[in-house]
């Protein structure tokens, strides 16, 4: 059965918590739910706590177009790529569900880019794709902010992808899910701008966690957003955009 995990701040307490929910509760855990931790006996109504980004990661690891439709909407790409295109994101771009957005001023252009996020569960090197998903702790929603302009400008994607808040992530992780076929959404103040389905992947999720273990080691709690669909936009002030995913949930932050 899947499990509802969340990472949450109350008023009485000032570090946050990670925690499960069970309907309206949310049950406190005396640490990362891919630690192997237990439930303190405290609990708290989900109404009366604030949600948190659900992960610390020590690294997010992207991949780039990896979507059939998204590359043939790109600019910049004119045929599927061999291997996958990977790329990495600072932790500190991290934000929660219902935190803004920052544009910077260095940007003309910031870009949504939803995606279904995998968290890694345990340690995970040089891993056979075969076993690949005995790696997965669970899945997220994300948003993969983007400063197309700057993305352009410099050819290499760190300051573009690397901005603070640039990394919207949650609002909890699920731990079971059809991965190999949901539906991926963006909306953009309530109109449905990207809708693909992750059966549409050109690098499917053990794939890319192989590949990624023979290059980089994969710690617990490790996120990887897996690509977008076609239908980047971008955003001005006031927007909301909102990652919707079948079976996960939905993030929503607004344009600072």
């Amino acid at each position: 059965m899947s499990k509802k995990f969340v990472r949450f701040s109350t008023t009485e307490d000032i570090n946050p918590w990670y925690g499960y929910v069970e309907g309206e509760t949310v049950h406190a855990m005396d640490g990362a739910p891919w630690l192997e931790s237990r439930a303190t006996g405290k609990t708290f109504y989900l109404s009366e706590v604030k949600l948190e980004a659900p992960v610390e990661p020590s690294k997010i690891i992207c991949i780039g177009l990896n979507y059939h439709a998204h590359v043939e909407a790109s600019q910049s790409a004119t045929e599927a790529p061999e291997y996958p295109l990977i790329f990495l994101k600072p932790s500190s771009s991290i934000i929660a569900s219902g935190e803004k957005i920052v544009h910077p001023e260095a940007s003309q252009r910031v870009d949504y880019e939803a995606e279904l996020g995998v968290v890694i569960g345990k340690r995970a090197k040089n891993v056979p794709e075969a076993e690949a998903e005995d790696y997965i702790f669970g899945f997220t929603c994300v948003n993969d902010v983007t400063a197309r302009d700057l993305q352009k400008k410099d050819g290499q994607w760190s300051r573009a992808k690397g901005f603070d808040t640039f990394c919207p992530v949650g609002p909890w992780i699920v731990t079971e899910l059809n991965y190999r076929d949901v539906l991926v959404e963006g909306i953009l103040n309530g109109e449905i701008m990207q809708s693909g389905r992750t059966s549409q992947m050109i690098f499917n999720i053990p794939f890319l966690i192989s590949y990624l273990s023979a290059v980089i080691t994969l710690n617990p709690g490790d996120l990887i957003p897996t690509g977008t669909p076609a239908g980047i936009a971008p955003m001005k002030s006031g927007d909301e955009i909102e990652v919707k995913i079948e079976g996960v949930g939905s993030l929503k932050n607004t344009m600072a």
